[in-house]
């Protein structure tokens, strides 16, 4: 049965780091898939130099979003300043609804980024109602709380892709000096391990309805 698929990330590349080979995956057997991202995604660093635009940030999300094969929407909030509002949750809702979204990939609701916390509360309140709700980790700072990772996506067949979708994002490549291609590339086949595939995804429920 054809699904429907929202991702929702905060800036261009959350999606791509944390659930691209999910997303994949369903592209290649025939769902629809919509990623959705709430900020503008420029930035700049504590001394005012700009580190990404903003046209820089939207053009690498649409190059990663062709490499998936999935249709992008932006929001266009300003980032780091990403509200969990009335706005935001009405406009997800009327997504989900719109699209018949029966599966949501949302950022992790205690993730240490404020735009990513914003992000996770907005799109839960949002899809109250869809029977399958995965939130994703996109960055791995220490946190007071445990990441619940309790369901896993096969990724092996889309691990390669997935590395294609991240050096999509290069202005923030750079910035890291590549490192997230090790650092992913390790994290999923350590899930991978776990389950006894290459290279897999976690995720923590939040709902999953069979």
């Amino acid at each position: 049965m054809q699904m429907n698929i929202l991702a929702v990330g905060a800036h261009f590349d959350d999606v791509e780091l944390g659930c691209s080979g999910s997303l994949i995956n369903h592209v290649r057997k025939g769902d629809n898939v919509t990623v959705l991202v709430l900020t503008n995604s420029g930035y700049a660093d504590p001394n005012g130099a700009v580190v990404r635009t903003d046209d820089e940030a939207l053009a690498e999300g649409r190059a990663a979003s062709d490499i998936m094969g999935v249709e992008l929407l932006t929001l266009n909030h300003r980032t780091f300043y990403l509200q969990f509002n009335e706005e935001t949750t009405l406009h997800l809702n009327k997504l989900i609804n719109e699209r018949n979204i029966d599966t949501v990939y949302c950022h992790w609701i205690h993730d240490l980024h404020r735009d990513h916390q914003a992000a996770a509360q907005s799109t839960i309140m949002a899809s109250r109602r869809v029977p399958r709700v995965l939130m994703y980790r996109s960055n791995h700072y220490d946190t007071p709380h445990t990441f619940a990772g309790n369901v896993y996506s096969d990724i092996s067949e889309a691990m390669a892709t997935k590395i294609e979708v991240i050096k999509a994002h290069r202005s923030e490549l750079e910035r890291v000096r590549y490192k997230w291609i090790d650092f992913f590339t390790r994290l999923n086949a350590n899930d991978g391990q776990k389950i006894g595939v290459d290279y897999a995804e976690c995720f923590e429920i939040v709902r999953y309805r069979i």
